[in-house]
């Protein structure tokens, strides 16, 4: 390993101990947390890219303690955090983009351990048969079509072209919702009623009232249960789920702990992205 990878390995580590730290000095709250998954058995080795079989050991975990903390959808999720609702522990099961490994290997778990999840959905690469990482996978309408009647997957939208939409002209954002809406009513027969944000980055001020006009909500990253009363619909917090997470770390962060790892994860992505464009 390179000294370069060396001190980012122990910075990681350093940050995790402090996280777990955090959360023992000052427990979560009780609230909806979403969990983001971009990839399960992509081709390739990646940040985000799960083995099957650690995503179904985290799913059987979660599943097995579903009692205490409900496994629920996007739907359930904006009820819970209505003003005046009692704060209760709950999870939702998100993924990113639409990849071929989520209908491969990702639903297939998910359906055996009847876990409701949410696609958020960039349209424009199913349409074009695109690789969403280059990787030589697309994912196609007819197996989002398979997908949906599994009777768990609940559409959302991740814009059409996957548009950054704190640098994007509110003219171009509009029309790109538009027609990321109008491909999945079309295709699958279905209103996208939620939203996530690309990048998990959070739109210009002149933008996030088109994201409001559309969809029921819309999310972003912070790594914090979501509490009734608290929570701004089009500002969920979402905790992102990698691969080095060990199945510890993943139970903590369904129970809404870790979270100045995810905020200090934020603030980094925001100056990785800097510079990008989609």
């Amino acid at each position: 390993m390179s000294a370069r990878r060396q001190i980012g390995s122990l910075a990681r580590r350093g940050l995790r101990a402090s996280a777990i730290a955090y959360d023992r000095l000052a427990p979560p709250p009780p609230g909806a947390v979403i969990l983001a998954y971009h990839q399960v058995g992509g081709p390739r080795p990646g940040a985000v890219n799960l083995t099957p079989a650690v995503f179904d050991d985290q799913l059987a975990v979660l599943a097995a303690g579903r009692r205490a903390c409900p496994l629920v959808g996007l739907d359930d999720v904006v009820a819970r955090v209505q003003p005046g609702v009692e704060a209760e522990a709950a999870v939702s099961v998100t993924f990113d983009d639409g990849t071929a490994d989520f209908v491969d290997h990702a639903l297939p778990l998910l359906v055996h351990h009847d876990i409701p999840v949410t696609l958020y959905l960039a349209t424009a690469h199913v349409d074009a048969g695109r690789s969403f990482w280059d990787d030589g996978t697309v994912l196609s309408w007819a197996a989002l079509r398979d997908a949906c009647a599994t009777g768990i997957v609940t559409i959302g939208s991740h814009t059409h072209d996957h548009i950054l939409l704190d640098r994007t002209d509110a003219d171009r954002v509009a029309a790109d919702l538009d027609r990321s809406i109008g491909r999945i009513e079309d295709e699958l027969g279905v209103r996208p009623t939620h939203f996530a944000y690309p990048k998990a980055l959070a739109p210009s001020p002149a933008v996030k009232p088109l994201v409001r006009e559309r969809f029921a909500s819309a999310a972003l990253a912070g790594g914090r249960p979501n509490r009734p009363g608290r929570t701004d619909l089009w500002g969920l917090d979402r905790t992102p789920v990698v691969a080095a997470d060990t199945l510890a770390d993943v139970v903590r962060k369904a129970a809404g702990g870790l979270r100045l790892e995810a905020t200090a994860r934020s603030a980094v992505d925001r100056v990785r992205y800097r510079g990008a464009s989609r």
